[in-house]
């Protein structure tokens, strides 16, 4: 039988699909569609559709008052202009881009009850960290809340899933302090590196003390950026000006953009072993949570220094003050805390060689301004209805195409989190290949949906970007990952959209060497069976196990007893096994083993799993 290979794009909320002939096989690439695309927040027939409901006229029009509302003239259609709740201080910047739109209300310090009151009169509301948006507030809107502005990057304090129910776009400001946040992490550097605020006290309580306050040079010295993102690379680069050897670690950065700015990418481990200084420019992931902690300060050079202005929580606080107790960390700066404002008195704040601010990486008068201007602008757009690139909540979607696919989303997000986990080390995520294989005809299987939760799956563990069918190709892109996808027809059920979902990531390393298939790249592939995710092939090794709490991946050895010793290993810490599976290439060779776990393992087990000489190599695999 002859196939045919054709490349397809797609906009991201197209309404039509290609039609090509034969198309036995098809390769379609991510389309970064940049032009305006109206979201669909309304309801229609019980589902939900791409439509102009968030489209407003442009107030810019003459304007009339009639009975006390400002409205627009358009084509003889009056519609009137936008409420936009301001509740908490935006810079005046911001402000001008929103007056210049709809009829704009700064109203500061609501409390709850009065929030909910007034956001029934309002189209779109801006906040900072100090508002809670809660499903309170959306219930309250009663269904004419378009759009929630957080202006800074974090979305903790809205309450995301309400958001979406009631058909509430989400959007923040991620990049505008972004300078603002590097500035502050290298004065803070420069601060700890000479004593300065220790320095500064003393003088001020009457002490002449330079024999005490004698600092180190920073010139020669190995800094590790710890996440190269927008900021971490700022850093990178202001450190090489003061003349430091600058390496980082991030698993997404690319090699070739590292290199453009002379830093050199390592593993975690090197990192942190063969730096003086360590800055952490990290999102706090379940991940990176207490990533410096007691084992991890054990590897680190003996009278390292840190600087954390990216989340308080990526530092165990106990850990860090037995550090710096034991000299094995000299000195820290730190911006940010695990509870903000600390305790008066914490021993972390209160400890000589620590160097504290509270939380000032963003607060510059420029970094405010330009946070105002890039909020302002994403709510006017999504009130006009474009789609923003710095959403953060999916639109809804048709409740049938849903029941669906549901079972298949949650394969998709799964194979991508396993898929990452594999990952140890080379140039950077770049590239990576999903595989469909359906009955149906490739024109009738849209796969955006599953493509989304793959890269929400791949991005999320390790990133604080937040992952939807909104923005899923626009974060792939923006860090530089390629994602394309084949279609493969098979003779099967056309009942069910898809058989089974194939993820490859290339031109990586694997922690588990028999992950990798024939071509060289880092392949799984995975089916929904009675409903349930299942993950069918490792490499090029079968197996069957259900896709549910965590999951051992040994390559062992074929021969008798092996599930039984492995077993009574985790059932000697109280591990509960909820599957075991075996797939060999031949009787008596090489095998894998996955077994599935309902807790995760401690160190010992995991060791004690290792040291089985048939064992050739173990990874465990969080779901």
């Amino acid at each position: 039988m002859s196939m045919a290979t054709s490349t397809l794009t797609k906009p991201l909320f197209s309404s039509s699909s290609s039609s090509i002939s034969k198309p036995t096989i098809k390769t379609s690439l991510v389309s970064f569609n940049t032009n305006p695309i109206i979201l669909s927040l309304s309801k229609k027939k019980g589902s939900f559709v791409v439509n102009n409901v968030l489209k407003t006229v442009n107030p810019t029009q003459t304007n009339d008052v009639l009975g006390g509302s400002s409205i627009s003239k358009d084509v003889g259609t009056l519609v009137s202009k936008p409420t936009i709740l301001v509740s908490e201080k935006l810079g005046e910047a911001g402000l001008q881009v929103l007056r210049s739109y709809g009829n704009v209300e700064c109203v500061y310090d609501l409390s709850q009850q009065d929030l909910c009151t007034k956001i029934s009169t309002c189209d779109a509301l801006i906040v900072r960290s100090g508002t809670k948006v809660t499903r309170e507030v959306f219930e309250a809107g009663k269904g004419r809340l378009k759009v929630v502005g957080r202006a800074g990057v974090g979305i903790d304090n809205v309450d995301l899933q309400a958001a979406t129910e009631f058909g509430c776009l989400v959007v923040n400001a991620p990049t505008a302090n972004t300078i603002a946040a590097a500035e502050h992490g290298i004065a803070l550097l420069a601060a700890m590196a000479r004593n300065i605020s220790q320095a500064d006290a003393s003088i001020k309580s009457g002490k002449w003390q330079r024999s005490k306050y004698v600092g180190v040079s920073m010139v020669g010295k190995t800094l590790a950026v710890m996440g190269f993102g927008k900021v971490g690379s700022e850093v990178a680069r202001r450190a090489k000006g003061l003349g430091m050897n600058v390496i980082a670690h991030d698993p997404y950065a690319a090699a070739d953009r590292a290199r453009a700015i002379g830093v050199e990418l390592v593993s975690f481990d090197q990192a942190i072993t063969t730096a003086d200084f360590i800055s952490l420019h990290m999102p706090l992931t379940p991940t990176t949570n207490k990533i410096l902690n007691d084992d991890t300060f054990a590897k680190m050079k003996k009278g390292v220094r840190i600087v954390n202005v990216a989340r308080g929580g990526v530092i165990d606080e106990d850990a860090l003050v037995r550090a710096l107790d034991s000299g094995i960390v000299a000195q820290a700066a730190l911006d940010v805390f695990t509870e903000e404002p600390p305790s008066k008195d914490s021993k972390l704040v209160q400890h000589e060689n620590v160097t504290v601010t509270p939380h000032l990486g963003a607060s510059t008068k420029e970094a405010q301004e330009g946070v105002a201007i890039e909020i302002a602008e994403a709510v006017v757009g999504a009130l006009n209805g474009e789609l923003s690139a710095t959403a953060v909540n999916a639109p809804m979607v048709s409740p049938e195409v849903l029941s669906e696919l549901a079972p298949y989303v949650l394969l998709a997000e799964k194979l991508g989190r396993l898929a990452v986990q594999l990952v140890s080390g080379g140039s950077g995520i770049k590239s990576v290949k999903v595989v469909y294989r359906s009955a149906r005809d490739p024109d009738d299987l849209d796969t955006r949906f599953l493509r989304a939760m793959i890269t929400k799956g791949i991005i999320e563990p390790i990133s604080n970007s937040i992952i939807n069918l909104v923005n899923a190709d626009f974060t792939a892109k923006q860090k530089g990952i390629r994602i394309s996808e084949e279609r493969v027809v098979v003779d099967s059920s056309p009942e069910q959209p898809v058989d089974s979902i194939q993820v490859q990531i290339s031109n990586v390393e694997s922690k588990f060497a028999s992950a990798v298939s024939e071509g060289g790249q880092i392949s799984i592939e995975g089916k929904v069976k009675y409903g349930v995710p299942h993950l069918t092939c490792v490499g090029s090794f079968g197996v069957d196990v259900s896709l549910e709490g965590n999951l051992i991946l040994c390559r062992q050895l074929d021969q008798p007893g092996m599930i039984g010793h492995v077993g009574n290993i985790l059932g000697d810490q109280n591990v509960n096994v909820s599957f075991m599976s075996v797939g060999r290439t031949s009787l008596r060779k090489k095998a894998i083993m996955a077994i599935g776990v309902d807790e995760e393992p401690n160190k010992e087990a995991l060791d004690k799993i290792g040291a089985v000489p048939a064992i050739e190599e173990f990874v465990f695999l969080k779901l």
